[in-house]
């Protein structure tokens, strides 16, 4: 599949049933798209099973939630609209993305009680997010925004409003030949990457910044458990930034990009080493176990 996102063939779930790729529009007034009321998840199937796939509904819910939302459907309503969507298009290697927001209703200003809260779920075959990265090793810049507080806005969830600057930083960093870009949060800590989290390896033990401030992604949640029943030690904690120069190894982990090897962040670079190759090799027998 190939062309505009939005002149395509295939199927879109959209609120409650499967309707034509090109037919699954909203309207210009829709709320979400004046005041980022919207939330979405990111998965991948794999030999015909979207990896943990119930999980991602759990956590659609839960944003919604955090954005004052009620969802229209259960964690296994939506889990059987995925795959509806699968099946439909007949694809077993792909990309799942479910998004929820609020729709256009007798609302339109900041308040939009009175709008109905709707949902869609789309697939396509998506590569390698990071391209040649994926085995080469990506090459980061430094944004130039900050990671916000968790008192200013809902960290926790998957929040389109969220982001805005990773659009902003990913743009800037392409420009300079970057793959992505890396966040500080307010504090000036290391936090993540555009879409991704980020892991640094010294003496064979991993650190990664402490996920109470930027989304805990499932990725990284499941990397994290299969490193420690690997035996490998790791470090959840505030990273400052001039601790890179230290790290032998870096890498990134996100459902879009798996976990790929980082081979530069502004000055600093990181070998391509065997321990981020295992990991990411026992990662992919693990999706498609």
């Amino acid at each position: 599949m190939a062309g505009a996102y939005d002149d395509r063939d295939g199927k879109i779930w959209m609120d409650g049933k499967l309707v034509e790729w090109r037919e699954a529009n909203v309207h210009i007034l829709t709320h979400a798209l004046h005041y980022a009321s919207s939330v979405f998840e990111g998965e991948r199937c794999y030999s015909g099973k979207i990896f943990k796939g119930h999980e991602h509904s759990l956590r659609l819910i839960e944003s919604a939630r955090l954005l004052d939302m009620t969802s229209p459907y259960s964690a296994e309503e939506i889990d059987a609209a995925k795959q509806a969507v699968l099946d439909a298009n007949g694809f077993k290697d792909a990309y799942v993305r479910a998004v929820m927001w609020r729709g256009s209703g007798e609302d339109m200003g900041v308040s939009a009680r009175r709008n109905p809260v709707r949902m869609a779920i789309a697939a396509w075959e998506w590569g390698s997010y990071y391209g040649d990265a994926k085995w080469q090793g990506a090459k980061l810049d430094i944004a130039k925004w900050k990671r916000p507080s968790p008192e200013t806005i809902p960290t926790a969830a998957k929040a389109a409003g969220l982001y805005m600057i990773c659009t902003m930083s990913k743009h800037a960093a392409e420009e300079k030949g970057c793959s992505d870009a890396l966040f500080m949060d307010w504090e000036g800590y290391v936090a993540e990457a555009t879409g991704a989290n980020i892991f640094f390896i010294k003496d064979g033990e991993v650190h990664t910044p402490l996920a109470d401030r930027f989304l805990n992604g499932i990725t990284r949640q499941t990397v994290i458990q299969m490193l420690k029943d690997n035996g490998t030690a790791v470090h959840e904690r505030r990273i400052k930034p001039e601790e890179l120069a230290d790290f032998q190894e870096c890498f990134l982990t996100g459902t879009a990009a798996e976990v790929t090897p980082v081979g530069q962040i502004g000055d600093w670079h990181f070998q391509v080493g065997d321990t981020t190759r295992k990991i990411a090799e026992d990662y992919e027998k693990l999706v498609r176990a």
